[in-house]
């Protein structure tokens, strides 16, 4: 992909993957890897970062013989990640009205007929 991902737009990412539902660290990183090109052992330390952080708890579980690490949000992190909800749908809003030449005033009539 032409555009980056940035340090806060993964931790979005990565939020916004275990706020759908508790998942596991590899499915994490193959759903981020259709938008980013981080490797998977990148993935963990910014798992562990977003842990101490407390946006999210761990916990593991057997498959198929062997223990996986899966990952929970929290309610701190379900907060965080609503706050970055909110600035990416101002973002992702702004950036329409560069890309499609919208008048800010003719966005906000649009988004009053939604």
């Amino acid at each position: 992909m032409a555009f980056t991902v940035n340090a806060v737009m993964l931790d979005f990412l990565i939020l916004s993957v275990i706020a759908q539902g508790d998942t596991y660290g590899y499915e994490i990183s193959q759903r981020i890897k259709s938008v980013s090109d981080k490797k998977d052992s990148t993935m963990y330390p910014i798992l562990k970062r977003l842990q101490e952080e407390g946006w999210v708890t761990t916990y593991d579980q057997q498959y198929q013989g062997r223990n996986r690490r899966y990952y929970r949000i929290t309610e701190r992190g379900e907060r965080m990640y609503l706050t970055l909800l909110g600035e990416w749908e101002l973002y992702q809003q702004k950036i329409d009205q560069i890309v499609r030449k919208k008048e800010p005033d003719q966005a906000q009539q649009e988004e009053g007929k939604r």
